[in-house]
């Protein structure tokens, strides 16, 4: 089967649609009173509080969900986990609490007991084959994503202990599919969300490059952080939409191979690191350095790890061998040092072919040593180049030679076509062939794919290529001077007879093209020097920038050719014509009489020499003069001249300019990260004379040495270890390598722990400090309760969190702070049925409308007429009223859960008092309420009622209006359906009352909303918030005014006697219930009451009515 069939079967596939998740809006739950009471004791740390409210309330989900969660979506087992409680904890998973993503929460935070505590939770409540808690979460209201697994996220925050419990416990982590991995899953995954899937790969990266991730699983801790920051640097090229993800974990990883040489602190510790190979030849301590690990750091581009300091001295250590204090010595010193071997290259390279062996040969393989033999053999090569340049032979012997020597000298003038090369000319054949012979060892031992990796290769085959093409044109120009020689012509002419491509032309142009590369390779040597060789580096960025700038140039050059050349192709060829104008010789130009036709025809001519001309002209070359050619239209030059300007100012001004800037930001660069750029580039020219190979240099390397001789001879006796051998040695240093990478890992993660211990006192530990003493205060109070003490009680600025965010927590619970949209914002907007219904659509007709009149407009006008009026920070009537309309909506709906299942036994529960009847009557009952409990679209009015709402309050209550004139009538039903209880006789007043009882002892008790200042206000404000019905009469207002002055006076003396009235009543059920505790608390059998704010029914007690919040007596 083909690989890809299942791809293309896949893609093909049009009947499976990709799935589409589901997008679940979040959920607007507000909290109730004991909800919130049960979430600020959790963060509190109030242990015994929270206890004594989930066991009050186990039987009734409606008044406290364990698992509610305050507006920031954190539960308080989060909450625990966030202030380091773990007593809380405990008591919560206890309690039944769910744990959803807990244990991520708790790695979040590197709280170790409480990650140690929910994996063994989650041990013990997982069942096989199915998902884990924090796989089960709804992704809409959860924290993290989907793909995001602990360990995952351990690796993240880089917590090497938690890793390690993850680890020794078994966790494993996914490996991440390639870039362009066409497998099914991928392709499946890309299809549905393609953003998670590259989400995805990166969180799985970002886990694999976590340093303690590295270290605690790999065995080889430095050849992974090499693999993995070039896998990063080939993403980043790949998916250019995360380079920057990418290159910061790139970064982090290089870091991490950096951060273990820090620890290195004897040589052999840094040899054993730097010369380890698991599949290459084996290196033991005393023997010569490979650095095979140091060579994959330079391959991969490791430029940090291999500028370390510990490094560096390690290199310039062997760098140096052979010349002991040479690096002590003054400049003048070193030069003269430097002269000398330079100047014995020759001897050095003879004793060694005839001796490898000897002192002098083993001084000669020396890396310095070979490295100032090798540089002085090219300076004789460049100085033979410069003396080919310059013809030396026949400037000496016109210098120095005599008649007979002239002679010659005027022979080899004469026949210089097709000439044999001079003496200096096959000595720089000689080295060219030495050369090549060099480059194709290099490539025959470092592969194809290892040479093209460096630049400077590429340098040498493009100068090797250049004067290889000159030495077979010559020999082909030989050939051709002595073919027509013996065909009997004259082949030796002068120059200026020459063809256009005769082959000894062509030789030159290659020879002078070869001999530029091999001047500009010597570049190559300043790395060595710590002036010039940043210098070096930012030329070979520039070159770079100038090659990128090439492209845009050759496209600004191509269009403006072509169209200068197709306007001024015509006319050109005019001044051609004028310029060949002799009938004799066709051929040859009129300087002499036409000069301007004969030195502007070419300008424009065809589109090479019309590109060439807008080429030069960069550089001030062609003048406007150019463009008066021989019957030009005026219109047509001035639209070549229109051209020809728009050009420059493209070309001058835009792009040299761009050019310019890009060469200076990679010089900043350069400049920023030069001592390491520097270090790389030295180290990478040093480690090419650090191996065994390429001793001799040109032109002595085409000679064999006697080391090849002697293994020519020992070809069949080679001494090779056998198998046991080389697994024995390999073993050994295995063992010593991971010894080494112990020790390392040890003390690397033994100072990063270091550094978390190292920092101050932070806000966390205040936080935990200030937690612990609260967890402590409320423990006292209720262990000192519980042995029958008396205990204060806590006020709300007592009992409140401390610090500025414990009161930020508490204040968005009290004050049921929701993450969502404002309603009413863009209606607002909208004043009227007629006007756009959307703010952006007033806007544009407010824009767009012209006036038919010639009036002249008042913008002034206009503008106040379409802005309407902002209020910047809002009011506390209306949040209250937002969320008096939420604590309704939500008594409403645990109202209506058991009316609406209309079973009989859950209508019982609703209102005990059905126990009495049959189960028809109560279905009928539930029918009944369910129509009453219809909502009505609420119409919005100024004198609505607005609900008295304090933080934690108890109760909500709503008192209507009396019904006495129309407006006021459809007011008060619409308050009193809206509250569900609407009840016959709208004559009275009724006051009704939506409580859901609660053991919050700070919040005010009945009645004390009524009583309250707000809540008069709020009264007042109700009665006085009618409007009178307008009369069409202006006579009859007053008549009006009058009556419904008297009408509110008669309202509010009403309203101060039922005032009256329910102080009184509250007085009385004070006095009857200090009765009561008086009688309980004689009798020694009953326990005393923990609240003194539960209501207590006078009649015969049948349970608590859902409908009321009360317990009811024998009524309905």
């Amino acid at each position: 089967m083909n690989p890809s069939e299942s791809q293309q079967n896949l893609l093909a596939n049009e009947a499976r649609a990709p799935s589409v998740q589901s997008l679940n809006p979040p959920s607007d739950y507000s909290l109730g009173p004991v909800e919130k009471h049960f979430l600020l004791s959790a963060e509190r740390g109030d242990c015994a509080t929270v206890k004594r409210l989930l066991e009050e309330n186990k039987d009734h989900p409606e008044i406290l969900n364990i698992n509610c969660v305050d507006p920031l979506n954190r539960s308080a087992l989060i909450a625990a986990i966030e202030n380091e409680n773990v007593e809380l904890i405990r008591l919560l998973l206890d309690l039944g609490i769910q744990v959803k993503d807990a244990l991520l929460h708790a790695i979040k935070e590197e709280y170790v007991e409480a990650v140690e505590i929910l994996l063994e939770w989650e041990e013990k409540i997982h069942e096989p084959g199915q998902p884990y808690s924090w796989e089960a979460v709804d992704r809409s209201s959860s924290n993290f994503t989907p793909d995001i697994t602990p360990l995952i996220l351990a690796a993240h925050k880089n917590n090497y202990e938690i890793l390690k419990i993850l680890l020794d416990r078994g966790a494993t982590l996914p490996t991440p599919h390639d870039a362009r991995c066409g497998c099914d899953e991928c392709v499946t995954s890309s299809e549905q969300d393609s953003l998670r899937h590259s989400q995805a790969r990166i969180n799985a990266y970002r886990a694999l490059t976590s340093p303690s991730l590295i270290a605690l699983s790999s065995r080889d801790p430095l050849l992974t952080a090499f693999e993995l920051s070039w896998e990063l640097r080939r993403l980043s090229h790949m998916e250019q939409e995360f380079r920057f993800e990418y290159n910061e974990m790139r970064e982090q990883t290089q870091n991490f191979a950096t951060a273990l040489l820090d620890h290195a602190r004897t040589s052999l510790e840094l040899e054993v690191m730097l010369n380890y190979n698991p599949h290459g030849e084996n290196w033991e301590p005393g023997e010569r350095q490979t650095l095979d690990r140091l060579k994959l750091a330079i391959k991969y581009k490791q430029k940090q790890f291999v500028a370390h300091p510990n490094v560096q001295q390690l290199l310039a250590a062997i760098w140096y061998d052979g010349l002991p204090g040479f690096r002590r010595k003054s400049m003048i010193g070193q030069f003269i040092e430097i002269g000398k071997l330079g100047a014995m290259f020759p001897v050095y390279s003879t004793i060694y072919m005839l001796s490898p062996t000897s002192p002098m040969g083993l001084f000669m393989k020396k890396p310095f040593v070979k490295f100032i033999c090798h540089s002085s053999s090219y300076a004789f090569f460049l100085m033979l180049l410069g003396m080919a340049s310059q013809r030396i032979e026949y400037l000496v012997i016109e210098l120095f030679g005599n008649a007979w020597m002239h002679e010659i000298l005027a022979g080899w003038k004469r026949r210089e076509r097709g000439c044999i090369p001079g003496f200096v000319e096959s000595g720089v054949i000689i080295y060219v062939i030495s050369l090549v012979i060099g480059e194709m060892r290099s490539l025959w031992s470092d592969g194809l794919l290892e040479y093209i990796s460096d630049l400077w290769n590429i340098v040498d085959f493009i100068q090797n290529m250049f004067y290889v093409i000159w030495v077979m044109l010559r020999i082909t120009a030989w050939i051709v001077v002595q073919r027509e020689y013996w065909n009997g012509l004259d082949p030796w002419y002068p120059r200026d007879q020459w063809h256009a491509f005769d082959p000894m032309l062509l030789s030159e142009g290659a020879f002078a093209a070869g001999m530029i590369f091999s001047f500009l390779k010597l570049v190559h040597i300043f790395s060595v020097n710590p002036h010039l060789g940043p210098l070096q580096i930012s030329l070979g960025r520039m070159i770079i920038d100038i090659i990128k700038f090439f492209f845009i140039y050759t496209l600004v050059l191509f269009a403006f050719g072509c169209g200068m050349n197709q306007l001024m192709w015509y006319y050109a060829d005019l001044e051609k014509q004028k310029c060949y104008h002799m009938k004799d010789f066709p051929d040859l130009p009129d300087f002499d009489n036409q000069e301007k036709a004969c030195s502007i025809w070419r300008r424009f001519a065809n589109l090479f020499e019309t590109s060439q001309s807008l080429f030069w002209a960069s550089f001030g070359m062609v003048d406007l003069m150019s463009f008066d050619l021989t019957g030009i239209k005026s219109f047509t030059r001035f639209w070549a001249l229109l051209m020809f300007g728009s050009y420059s100012v493209i070309n001058v001004i835009v792009l040299l300019n761009m050019l310019i800037a890009m060469m200076s930001n990679s010089y900043q660069i350069i400049s920023e990260r030069a001592d390491t750029e520097w270090k790389f580039a030295r180290s990478h020219l040093w480690m090419s004379y650090f191996e065994d190979g390429d001793t001799v240099p040109p032109p002595f390397n085409m000679v064999p040495t006697g080391k090849t001789f002697s293994r020519i001879i020992k070809c069949g006796k080679t001494g090779r270890q056998t198998r046991s051998l080389i697994k024995k040695s390999r073993e050994k240093a295995l063992a010593r390598h991971d010894t080494v990478m112990r020790l390392l890992i040890r003390r690397y993660v033994t100072a990063e722990q270091r550094k978390r211990d190292e920092f101050g006192i932070t806000e966390d530990d205040v936080m935990e400090i200030r937690q612990d003493i609260s967890t402590l205060r409320y423990e006292l109070i209720d262990i000192l309760r519980q042995n029958g003490m008396r205990t204060p009680t806590l006020d709300k600025q007592d009992a409140a969190l401390s610090g500025k965010k414990g009161r930020v927590m508490e204040r968005r619970l009290q004050k049921d702070f929701q993450i969502g949209i404002v309603e009413g914002i863009v209606n607002a907007v909208i004043q009227s049925e007629k006007e756009p219904k959307d703010v952006f659509s007033q806007i544009a007709k407010a824009i767009g409308r012209k006036s038919s009149g010639s009036k002249k407009k008042d913008w002034n006008a206009m503008v106040r007429k379409n802005t309407f009026v902002k209020d910047p920070i809002g009011s506390t009537t209306e949040a209250t009223m937002k969320q008096t309309r939420r604590s309704i909506r939500r008594h409403l709906q645990t109202q209506n859960s058991d009316l609406a299942s209309l079973d009989p036994n859950r209508l019982v529960d609703y209102n005990p008092n059905l126990l009495e009847v049959s189960p028809t009557t109560r279905i009928a009952y539930a029918k009944f309420m369910i129509g009453r409990a219809r909502p009505i679209p609420e119409q919005k009015e100024e004198g609505e009622s607005k609900s008295d709402v304090e933080g934690s309050q108890k109760s909500v209550r709503i008192v209507t209006e009396p019904v006495h004139a129309t407006p006021i009538l459809k007011k008060t039903l619409l308050k009193s359906l809206s509250s569900g209880s609407l009840e016959k006789g709208g004559e009275k007043a009724v006051s009704i009352e939506v409580r859901a009882p609660s053991p919050i002892p700070e919040d005010p008790k009945e009645g004390e909303v009524g009583n309250s200042p707000q809540g008069k206000a709020g009264l007042a404000k109700n009665s006085t918030d009618t409007k009178p019905l307008p009369e069409k009469e202006k006579g009859d207002r007053k008549n009006t005014e009058d009556e419904e002055k008297k009408k509110r006076e008669e309202e509010e003396k009403k309203k101060k006697e039922m005032e009256e009235e329910k102080k009184k009543r509250e007085e009385e059920k004070k006095k009857d219930e200090g009765e009561k505790k008086k009688e309980s608390s004689s009798e020694p059998s009953k326990p005393a009451a923990p609240e003194d704010n539960v209501p207590v029914a006078t009649t015969k007690l049948r349970g608590k009515s859902k409908a009321t919040g009360q317990i009811m007596g024998g009524w309905i």
